[in-house]
């Protein structure tokens, strides 16, 4: 793994109930501290800035658009991370080309899935890599 990336985390599905939540505890934890260098990434950056602005999270805060029907658009946040912690779900519909590509890309992944036969394939799917 890439230890120059400009992230440490982004926070994949930053708009939806789960990210939000995920996303203001970073707010509260890491208030002005700068050793976390983190980003808010979804569809939308109309959504993105409204999340950001509710939680009071810096203006400053990176908003990174990325739609997991477009992997170029995933590629592009994995490119700027080192970890992808991601909210996005159903995981066995929207998580398999994403842990796939993290895999490839060297860029740890973190879910909070409950999906148990999806993470049964993944894990022997993507673990050697």
């Amino acid at each position: 793994m890439s230890t120059n990336k400009e992230f440490d985390i982004v926070i994949y599905g930053a708009t939806g109930f789960t990210g939000r939540l995920v996303a203001e505890y970073l707010v509260k934890q890491y208030s002005g501290d700068s050793s976390l260098k983190w980003a808010m990434a979804g569809r939308s950056t109309a959504k993105l800035t409204q999340v950001r602005d509710e939680i009071k999270a810096p203006k400053n805060t990176p908003l990174i658009i990325a739609d997991a029907q477009d992997s170029s658009s995933i590629q592009a946040m994995l490119n700027r991370t080192k970890l992808v912690l991601t909210t996005v779900g159903p995981y066995q519909v929207y998580g398999s080309d994403l842990v796939a590509m993290c895999a490839k890309s060297g860029v740890d992944y973190v879910d909070l899935c409950g999906e148990p036969v999806w993470m049964s394939e993944m894990i022997p799917a993507h673990e050697k890599t």
